[in-house]
């Protein structure tokens, strides 16, 4: 792992760029890395080509620390600024065509969103394995974000403690047998209007799951509407099962 920047952030969290092989990534850390007590660790992950540094993200990361913890995001295979394969732009053109004509996607979000997984999964456990040998990070470790690729996370990967999934509407199959094996305490987010997420087939997801602890907060609005106090109240959430 080779730091490339730092910066002290007004609320006095560090952010530091970081490049892994191929894989950029941001670490936040509450003040300096090298004197802070150990923090628990926050794998906050990211899908549809976002990059790691989306404003809602880094919000949600700079919440986090303030709350004591250490948060890290990379942008996997097909986020932010890393290489698209011709076949995937072509899928998400397939994609936008189809969701404004009203036709089935299920097919197309299959053949798009289940190679991401398999693609995304190793690097995420190849970063986990860099951060947490470094000064002032700690276990236990959660994840937080993208459903698809925490299920297959939090199947598989014995250090996450606690899950904190977003919508789950659309996850490939793959995932949605996966989500039987997860078996550590689960917070599900999910907006009641979601206009890309159905709404049945997150609640089916959520029944699905595992895990003999687990919540599910329901609010009105569209994707991006989530209320505020859900990053109070998954903080709360954390602080139960990292601390």
């Amino acid at each position: 792992m080779h730091f490339t920047s730092e910066q002290r952030l007004d609320d006095g969290v560090l952010a530091r760029e970081f490049t892994l092989g191929e894989i950029p990534g941001t670490l936040w850390t509450p003040g300096s890395a090298e004197s802070a007590a150990p923090a628990p660790l926050i794998l906050m992950a990211h899908n549809n080509g976002l990059p790691k540094s989306d404003a809602r993200l880094a919000a949600r990361a700079r919440h986090s620390v303030g709350r004591g913890y250490a948060v890290a995001s990379i942008d996997a295979v097909g986020c932010g600024d890393r290489p698209r394969s011709a076949a995937d732009e072509q899928t998400r053109a397939d994609l936008r065509r189809a969701l404004r004509a009203g036709e089935p996607v299920d097919e197309i979000f299959e053949s798009l969103v289940g190679p991401l997984v398999e693609k995304a999964a190793p690097e995420w456990r190849t970063t986990l394995d860099a951060l947490l040998p470094l000064p002032g990070i700690g276990g236990p470790v959660g994840y937080s974000g993208w459903t698809a690729l925490g299920i297959r996370l939090a199947a598989t990967e014995p250090r996450i403690a606690a899950a904190g999934f977003f919508a789950g509407g659309y996850v490939p199959r793959a995932q949605r047998e996966e989500a039987r094996q997860v078996t550590v305490p689960l917070l599900l987010l999910l907006q009641w209007d979601d206009e890309g997420n159905p709404r049945q087939r997150a609640l089916d997801l959520f029944d699905a799951f595992g895990t003999k602890e687990k919540t599910l907060h329901a609010n009105m609005g569209g994707h991006t509407g989530t209320p505020w106090f859900e990053g109070e109240d998954a903080g709360r959430f954390f602080d139960r099962h990292l601390k």
